[in-house]
């Protein structure tokens, strides 16, 4: 299968995982190992429930009832995951404990930036 012909949502997951891969490597020498280890833990949370949210609008895409609560729902989701992995985190004193997030809230703000791309590549392909 090539890439052209992959649902709109797998797409994005690839061009998710490679924005998230490239930000880790750019990211990587200028942390410590507790910072390294809070990017990658930030880009473990966001990466799936980034594409999860992607692939639910994608589903809901020009249909009157229910795209606004999905797309409202998935904004949700990602706020309350930083709070919950901001609150835990700090909680636990551990290290890493500011690098985790900023970096998840990071990452879901540069993946949310692709999210119209590839919501527009699949607008012939859904319906």
């Amino acid at each position: 299968m090539s890439v052209s012909s992959r649902s709109p949502s797998a797409r994005y997951a690839v061009a998710g995982v490679a924005a998230v891969g490239v930000s880790v490597l750019a990211l990587w020498p200028l942390l410590d190992s507790a910072g390294r280890g809070a990017v990658l833990v930030a880009a473990a949370v966001a990466l799936p429930i980034q594409v999860a949210a992607f692939a639910a609008l994608v589903r809901y895409r020009g249909r009157s009832k229910g795209f606004l609560a999905v797309w409202a729902g998935g904004t949700l989701v990602r706020m309350t995951a930083v709070l919950v992995v901001g609150w835990v985190v700090l909680q636990s004193g551990a290290d890493g404990a500011v690098v985790l997030p900023l970096a998840l809230a990071g990452f879901f703000f540069g993946l949310l930036l692709l999210e119209p791309v590839y919501f527009r590549l699949g607008q012939n392909q859904t319906r």
